[in-house]
């Protein structure tokens, strides 16, 4: 199958799995093109960055006209989310790769116990039908909109970082952070940072493509694949259950930390 292909495919389930979870997809494009595909770790992020890009842009515009996503809330945490993103792009230029490897399979294993934790306090669709994430600020907005608001915004920051030195979007950290948090429902985190991790995405792939770490002829089929996979899985997640969603997240993630792991102690 010809290389074009493979990447495009990729990208298409990439793309498909980031809409559904509010990722951005760089949680599988990464390990896709270091172990898939033998690319560095730095080029695979930078790359997984664009692709982000592509991604946030397919779903959240889905998410928003539908009015399902918080843009009120994007916009209070994503300021931090840019911040963060820079520096964490300018930092993974100066950190050897095993190290890059460690810190995304210890973040990908905390960040599954802590969902997993989550699930079981979470109400399946009860909450997402009493949450108008649309409802402009005021008596009548939601009551997550205000809750640890400082705590959520300095998360951001960290959700930033992560996604500058890993090119994982940031939303990997902005679901956790927007659920487990600021008390939000899931279905409403995970398209929220939707909306999020375009714009710091786009804001950590600066330092990449200044150091010449994107690949135009690998990003251009992935990014495609992207597109395509991003606008399947904003358009089919309303039919999944909420639980069937985050327990995916959890068994995907955890996948992934094994696979980085083994990776930072020079085992693949």
């Amino acid at each position: 199958m010809p290389l074009d292909l493979l990447l495009a495919l990729s990208g298409v389930l990439a793309g498909a799995f980031g809409a559904l979870l509010g990722l951005g997809g760089g949680i599988l494009i990464v390990p896709i093109l270091t172990l898939g595909f033998g690319l560095p770790l730095t080029t695979a992020v930078g790359t997984s960055l664009v692709c982000v890009i592509a991604t946030s842009t397919g779903a959240a515009a889905f998410n928003v006209r539908a009015g399902r996503a918080d843009v009120r809330l994007a916009i209070s945490l994503g300021t931090g989310t840019v911040v963060g993103a820079i520096t964490g792009g300018v930092i993974a230029g100066f950190l050897p790769e095993r190290v890059l490897a460690g810190l995304f399979a210890a973040l990908l294993i905390y960040t599954a116990y802590t969902m997993g934790r989550g699930l079981r306090r979470s109400a399946a669709g009860a909450a997402d039908l009493e949450e108008n994430p649309a409802s402009p600020n005021g008596p009548g907005a939601p009551a997550y909109r205000r809750h640890r608001l400082p705590l959520a915004i300095t998360g951001s920051v960290l959700a930033g970082n992560v996604s500058g030195l890993l090119g994982v979007g940031g939303g990997i950290v902005t679901v956790p952070l927007i659920h487990l948090v600021m008390g939000a429902p899931v279905r409403i985190a995970i398209t929220t940072s939707n909306v999020m991790i375009g714009i710091t995405a786009a804001a950590g792939a600066y330092a990449y493509l200044f150091r010449g770490d994107v690949d135009p002829r690998i990003a251009a089929p992935v990014v495609l694949g992207v597109v395509v996979g991003a606008a399947i899985g904003a358009a089919v997640s309303r039919r999944l259950r909420i639980t069937w969603l985050a327990g995916l997240f959890v068994v995907v993630v955890l996948y992934v930390a094994v696979q980085m792991g083994l990776r930072a102690f020079g085992v693949t």
